[in-house]
């Protein structure tokens, strides 16, 4: 497998645009969730860490972390499956900075590369707190991806793309993960001003709801990123329908 960003970049240059589901790791049929949605199109795959404080998200990922915590999931454990999923794209972790630190930045980013992570998504770790995982997972072959939030000033966005890797994620809106009747009008402009400071693949992420909204934010952006809708479908009715609805997406972003 070839790194994240030089897939996502060669899927770029073929005029593709970019789709990311979410999954939490540790659900019931997490892995078979993964499976149809690469088998349906994804072009790399973000498994979420469940924590027990998940700040950054909404009322489904929170219900999907408490479930898998509670069927006995943890990171070492999640980290471990990983390489039994056996798909041909990137995988990328999601987890909040407190797994890393306790842990220990050596030891989650061997963990990562034993198990063939790609790259890591830290929410709650500031450009400015970053170097030290930062330089432990770039010797490790991990590749972090920095959010850029719709506030970043202008002058703050050339520092968290140059610190990016394999993507930078635009933050759709300010608050918690989860869907929406509407794409936030914040989600094509911070993806607009970030594409305006970097050639690496941006994608948007939170609140990007359904179909027709992952179409409307790929008008700017390289591609988008899907948690709420993949996670509640995956609960509610299993891997097929997440199968079902990533080609949905697929179908709708590649459309002409």
């Amino acid at each position: 497998m070839t790194g994240l960003e030089a897939h996502l970049r060669a899927r770029r240059d073929e005029g593709r645009k970019l789709l990311v589901p979410y999954v939490t790791g540790g659900l019931t049929n997490w892995k078979e969730g993964i499976r149809a949605a690469v088998a349906a199109g994804a072009d790399a795959v973000e498994v979420g860490i469940p924590f027990s404080d998940p700040v950054m998200d909404g009322p489904v990922i929170q219900d999907a972390s408490q479930r898998a915590l509670e069927a006995g999931a943890t990171p070492p454990g999640i980290l471990a499956e990983i390489p039994t999923i056996d798909v041909q794209v990137p995988i990328v972790v999601m987890l909040y900075y407190n797994t890393v630190f306790r842990t220990g930045h050596e030891r989650f980013a061997s963990l990562c590369s034993n198990n063939g992570v790609s790259g890591a998504i830290v929410p709650d770790l500031p450009l400015e707190e970053s170097g030290h995982w930062c330089e432990v997972a770039d010797a490790a072959g991990i590749e972090t991806v920095m959010l850029a939030a719709p506030t970043a000033p202008d002058e703050r966005l050339p520092r968290i793309a140059a610190r990016a890797r394999g993507f930078v994620y635009a933050v759709g809106l300010l608050g918690i993960t989860g869907e929406r009747d509407a794409l936030a009008n914040t989600a094509t402009a911070i993806a607009g001003r970030v594409k305006a400071v970097t050639d690496k693949p941006v994608l948007v992420g939170v609140g990007v709801s359904n179909a027709a909204q992952a179409r409307e934010a790929c008008r700017v952006a390289d591609g988008v990123i899907q948690g709420a809708s993949v996670v509640r479908r995956l609960m509610e009715s299993g891997p097929d329908a997440v199968g079902d609805y990533i080609a949905e997406v697929r179908a709708a972003i590649d459309e002409k």
